[in-house]
């Protein structure tokens, strides 16, 4: 049945209108995009088919273009749409994280980095370069590595820092298996960074990492 012969209340547009889209379903919202459906379904069955086979918003919006293209309804100009709304969310976020104290706002830290980090399916090492106001002057992934592991040089992370004139540091890395606990060689990474980078009076304020199921901070568990 066309979305148009519904009840009006019962529309996504209009039920965003009435209730926000907090009120919306994830297949709802998904329709606003979308628009239309192939022949036969509509654009809200087309949002329930997509959940089903990637299974989460996340794994839908993170999955590279050909992976659509054996889903009935999903053409280039759909696929670039959903490309385009996370990038604006990321770069949304990124926004709100470079005017703000990191330090004071952790919570907007820890989503720009879920969000640029928790579906890649190789692990890699970010840098976040802070002033002296604790303020991100510029975010670099430096190291990209395997499914388990990424070799991190503690000389070129120190490099990098000089190089943006940096007064703090905040290392992040994601754990593709998707558990964010960090390993006995985080804990050791961290602690060589921690002294490199102390030799120059730059700070190390925390090491995020990063699965699919949350980030785990060591600043915040007092591992740092």
């Amino acid at each position: 049945m066309s979305i148009m012969e519904w009840p009006a209340a019962e529309r996504p547009r209009e039920k965003m209108v009435l209730r926000g889209a907090g009120g919306l379903s994830d297949a709802e919202l998904l329709a606003i995009f979308l628009r239309s459906g192939p022949r036969g379904s509509n654009a809200v069955d087309l949002g329930r088919a997509l959940l089903t086979r990637f299974g989460s918003l996340a794994e839908l919006l993170n999955a590279p273009m050909e992976r659509f293209r054996d889903v009935r309804g999903m053409g280039t100009a759909k696929c670039l749409q959903f490309q385009a709304a996370l990038e604006v969310s990321r770069r949304a976020l990124a926004e709100a994280m470079a005017s703000r104290d990191a330090l004071s706002s952790p919570d907007a830290v820890h989503a720009y980095l879920r969000l640029s980090l928790a579906h890649r399916t190789r692990e890699c090492f970010a840098c976040l370069f802070l002033n002296v106001r604790n303020e991100v002057i510029d975010t670099q992934i430096l190291f990209e590595g395997t499914l388990t592991e990424t070799s991190v040089y503690p000389r070129e992370v120190v490099a990098e820092a000089l190089r943006q004139h940096a007064a703090a540091v905040i290392v992040a890395h994601n754990h593709p298996s998707g558990n964010p606990q960090p390993s006995v060689a985080d804990l050791q990474l961290t602690r060589r960074l921690g002294e490199a980078l102390a030799m120059l009076d730059i700070r190390l304020l925390d090491h995020v990492i990063v699965g699919r199921s949350g980030v785990y901070s060591l600043a915040a568990h007092g591992q740092m």
